[in-house]
């Protein structure tokens, strides 16, 4: 395939329904980091490359696709009094804490609709990606899992069973991981920092799903200090094992905490590298003959990061041309 290939339709997801969704008090997920990215969008021009799409929330229906029916209604009431923490110390409750979580979710379930329906190729939400909550708890800084639903959907609305998820967030998705570890039809990959130094601790390269789901997940820990070099090593493996699942739809998980120089993390990827998977993803749906690709933005905490490394993954996604690393 051509390095350039024709633009397609893109979404990107942009309001402040998302950028709502952040924590007080300095915490490291703020309110501000929807607006890192838009603002270098901007400047990049890539505002002028993409349809901007306005968030949606999700039903309690919908949330109830992943979530236990207690642990929604716990954030509901949570929410009310902006209380307590949803998990065990990392993700503190605030005033609106379950609006803001639902649109993060409706505008992934969104996204995912518009592109089933053809009314776009790709899109990308950057404040979503919340890949450590669980089915019945919060979990370093993510309220709702977005994703887990969006899978769900696609199997319940669509009739998707082969998913493919990639995820080069700094942080293992252990909350994607352990609700799909037993599922055959989710590829999971994850390249991300190792457990043994950092949150969540988990995701290591042992971890390759069970029963029936054996061998369809592959963790890659990364040591502290890892950059392009040490992924590029390991990434042609990891091609090969997410086309040997021929996913009907594909998911990537691009946080910013990966890229050098985050505040949270100790990896040292960089923004190009993020447009380079992206690129390369994008390729694989095509190849499979649907081109179905949905971006989330994930963590990252230093706000040049989140600028950079995320409008790399969308000019990858309206196919600016990159030069191979492959």
């Amino acid at each position: 395939m051509s390095d350039y290939a024709p633009r397609q339709i893109v979404r990107v997801t942009i309001g402040p329904e998302i950028a709502a969704y952040g924590f007080p008090d300095e915490h490291p997920f703020g309110t501000h980091r929807m607006q890192a990215f838009w603002d270098e969008a901007q400047i990049q021009g890539l505002d002028r490359q993409v349809e901007v799409a306005h968030p949606f929330p999700a039903t309690v229906e919908e949330l109830t696709r992943f979530h236990t029916p207690e642990y929604v209604e716990r954030v509901q009431r949570q929410s009310e009094t902006g209380e307590g923490y949803l998990d065990y110390g990392d993700t503190p409750a605030f005033p609106g804490v379950y609006e803001a979580s639902s649109y993060v979710v409706g505008s992934a379930l969104d996204a995912m609709r518009q592109i089933m329906a053809g009314a776009c190729s790709r899109a990308f939400v950057p404040i979503a990606g919340l890949h450590h909550a669980r089915r019945e708890q919060a979990g370093g800084f993510c309220v709702f899992n977005d994703i887990g639903v969006v899978i769900h959907t696609l199997r319940e609305e669509y009739d998707i069973q082969r998913v493919a998820y990639v995820d080069i967030d700094a942080h293992h998705g252990d909350g994607v991981f352990y609700a799909f570890e037993s599922d055959p039809h989710v590829r999971f990959l994850d390249f991300h920092e190792d457990g043994r130094y950092l949150y969540p601790g988990t995701g290591e390269a042992s971890e390759i799903g069970k029963g029936e789901a054996e061998n369809t997940k592959l963790n890659i820990p990364m040591p502290p200090g890892s950059g392009d070099v040490h992924f590029m090593q390991r990434w042609t493996q990891a091609l090969r094992f997410l086309e040997e699942g021929r996913p009907e739809f594909v998911i990537l998980q691009c946080g910013a905490d990966s890229i050098a120089g985050d505040p949270l993390a100790h990896l040292r990827l960089s923004p190009n590298l993020h447009g380079q998977v992206a690129s390369r993803l994008v390729r694989l749906a095509e190849d499979l003959g649907h081109g179905r690709m949905l971006a989330v933005g994930g963590g990252g905490y230093n706000p040049i990061n989140i600028g950079k490394g995320w409008c790399a993954v969308v000019r990858a996604l309206v196919h600016t041309p990159y030069g191979h690393i492959f």
